[in-house]
């Protein structure tokens, strides 16, 4: 994400600066600011990877190919260096650095975050009408005991992942 603050009004200014990790802010306060970051923004890009495609590569290769991607796509102006939350990305062709913990000291990784997070967790709202037995609404996809009795209970669905060790999924047999 490219962010512009020349452009902001004073209003985005003055919610940004509530930016930081956003593993530590509410779903409601990273809601709120999805719109400001969005407003900042020069550019913007969001990659999907599907259950199947990461148990096939395995999450972490996932990651780094997925945000390789993004940064590609978001077609940087020359000179310019990306920031990126913790890992260098070996194979991207876009100028970057690495940033350890990047999403609580940097407010443009901490934007990217907001947008990485509700994206995904509108996402698993949808999910939640589609796969009403998993309540994926209400957990967002986190492992927690509602998830994980659901599991027990009903299964898995299509959106999830088959390499992912749990204790919910040792209970089932799971084919490929």
């Amino acid at each position: 994400m490219l962010i512009d603050y020349e452009a902001l009004s004073h209003a985005d200014r003055r919610a940004l600066a509530g930016l930081h990790d956003s593993k530590q802010m509410s779903a409601e306060k990273r809601a709120e600011l999805f719109p400001c970051v969005l407003r900042a923004a020069e550019r913007v890009s969001v990659v999907v990877r599907s259950a199947r495609g990461i148990d096939s590569r395995g999450l972490h290769v996932t990651n780094i190919e997925a945000l390789s991607c993004a940064l590609e796509r978001l077609r940087p102006d020359e000179g310019a260096t990306c920031l990126v939350d913790g890992f260098a990305l070996r194979d991207c062709t876009v100028p970057h650095r690495a940033v350890i913990e990047g999403d609580g000291t940097s407010a443009a990784i901490a934007a990217a975050s907001v947008i990485a997070k509700v994206t995904r967790d509108r996402y698993m709202h949808g999910a939640g009408r589609d796969y009403p037995g998993w309540r994926f609404e209400e957990h967002v996809g986190y492992s927690t005991p509602e998830h994980r009795e659901a599991i027990e209970r009903i299964g898995i669905s299509p959106l999830h992942r088959r390499s992912f060790q749990s204790v919910a999924y040792s209970q089932l047999e799971l084919a490929g």
